[in-house]
């Protein structure tokens, strides 16, 4: 009998996973699941606690679920990638393993990883299949008339949907149950030698069936609106859904699939199709981490803004970090994230221009901080977004492109709905002024307990341009 391994990584979910599927088409082959757990690396990546937790809680979920179907799923904690090669070789020899299945991650660490494992392996005698499962087309298949690849997202984005117009990317069942048919969980997985932190299960349930239970909400009505709704942060107006694949609990597949379900012409600008330029976006920032795989090494794509001079001001940095910067839509997002670990999308921006623009912050500061505190954090995604939001970046904001938080925030929390939820000290002041508290407050003889803002954006504003403009004139 053939022995076939699937070692898991970022892909916890047994519908619609390239690697699973195909260990189990043989029906006469013995199927294992292998997942190793690296805290050492996962702390220089950054990961955040809640992350963590989401992923433990999900795993032991999928635990239960391949034992459903008479795979047995193995579980070691190593401390790096080098460890978890050494442990991986080991298992397979241990196991006879003929086959090894697995689903290609994308950052050069991984890739360098999974390299290695290939050329361990093989000279062990296993058979290696990596499949491209993380994306709806793979790196490399969506190029320039050039052949090289799109450097700003609207001609990409373009192309991307004329591609699927030629033919969607398949979608997997969940393997059948193997002939020897359910088995027991032995051995239930021990939590992870890392920091865990509780986060919440109401909005973010982890495991398979609470995303696809989401997913199936949002495709049917939820995503027409989500045009309209996306940019407010006090509306529960977006998908939710990016946990689900930033972990790989959900495959951007099955979001096609569902919404052109319910809706067949979003590729054809239909209201749904706005959704899914979001997902095209996310394939874009990962094509891209392929093509310039020195943005995994957080080096900014645009050269010569390595000649900005940042400041180094670790006061106004922790202002920022905890939301007691004095701009009421700032200071309500980073507290969002700090409780939730997630941050509505349209705050994100805010917030990086913030730190970038407002308090000449190096963008690296402000990318390291959402990857340790992102229930969602992404490598790709989170970097294209600092790198756009710097204006360093590919298809960046022009660098004169600076948001003036107090009107961010009464163009999309015009009644400080969003705000006043998350700065209860600023209840008592009136919707008309709830973006500048402290002249309602100056005016009427109240005193604040909330800080005054840290720098004066029209000042910050010049400040920066001179900076941006000075560093290309350097270069």
């Amino acid at each position: 009998m053939t022995t076939h391994l699937v070692w898991l990584r970022n892909d916890l979910r047994i519908n619609d996973n390239s690697a699973l599927y195909a260990a189990c088409r043989d029906p006469g082959a013995r199927v294992l699941a292998l997942f190793t757990a690296t805290p050492g690396q996962w702390q220089q990546h950054h990961m955040a606690p809640k992350q963590a937790a989401f992923i433990y809680q999900s795993l032991c979920l999928l635990q239960g679920a391949l034992a459903e179907r008479g795979i047995p799923l193995h579980y070691q904690q190593c401390d790096d990638f080098a460890a978890s090669l050494e442990y991986l070789a080991d298992f397979c020899q241990q196991q006879q393993v003929d086959q090894l299945f697995y689903n290609y991650q994308y950052e050069i660490n991984e890739r360098q990883r999974d390299a290695a494992a290939e050329k361990r392996l093989d000279d062990q005698g296993v058979i290696c299949q990596g499949f491209d499962d993380s994306l709806l087309l793979p790196p490399g298949s969506v190029q320039t008339g050039n052949h090289t690849m799109f450097k700003v997202f609207t001609p990409f984005s373009k192309a991307f949907v004329r591609r699927l117009h030629q033919g969607l990317p398949e979608c997997h069942m969940a393997p059948r149950a193997r002939a020897g048919g359910p088995i027991a969980v032995e051995h239930e997985i021990p939590p992870f030698d890392y920091p865990l932190e509780d986060f919440d299960a109401t909005l973010f349930p982890a495991g398979e069936e609470a995303a696809l239970q989401q997913l199936r909400h949002f495709a049917q009505q939820p995503v027409v609106a989500y045009a309209a709704e996306r940019d407010k942060p006090a509306v529960d107006g977006t998908s939710r859904l990016s946990v689900y694949l930033a972990t790989g609990v959900l495959s951007p597949r099955q979001c096609l699939h569902r919404i052109l379900k319910h809706h067949p012409d979003a590729l054809d600008g239909g209201h749904a199709f706005v959704w899914l330029n979001e997902l095209i976006w996310r394939e874009f920032y990962r094509h891209l981490m392929v093509a310039f795989p020195a943005l995994c090494k957080h080096q900014p794509f645009v050269a010569w803004t390595r000649n900005v001079r940042w400041q180094k001001n670790q006061n106004h940095l922790v202002a920022w970090q905890q939301g007691k910067t004095g701009y009421p839509i700032v200071d309500a997002a980073m507290r969002q994230l700090n409780t939730l670990g997630w941050m509505h999308n349209r705050l994100r921006m805010i917030v990086a221009s913030f730190l970038v623009k407002d308090l000449l912050i190096d963008w690296h500061d402000g990318e390291r901080y959402f990857m340790q505190q992102l229930i969602d954090g992404d490598l790709a995604a989170n970097n294209g977004g600092w790198q756009w939001a710097a204006s360093t970046g590919t298809d960046a904001a022009p660098y004169f492109r600076i948001f003036n938080p107090t009107t961010q925030g009464e163009r999309f929390d015009p009644q400080g709905e969003f705000i006043r939820q998350w700065l209860p000290e600023l209840a008592a002041v009136p919707d008309a002024h709830i973006h500048q508290p402290h002249a309602w407050a100056q005016k009427n003889n109240k005193t604040l307990d909330y800080p005054e803002p840290i720098v004066e954006h029209k000042d910050a504003r010049k400040k920066t341009l001179d900076a941006f403009e000075r560093a290309r004139s350097a270069a």
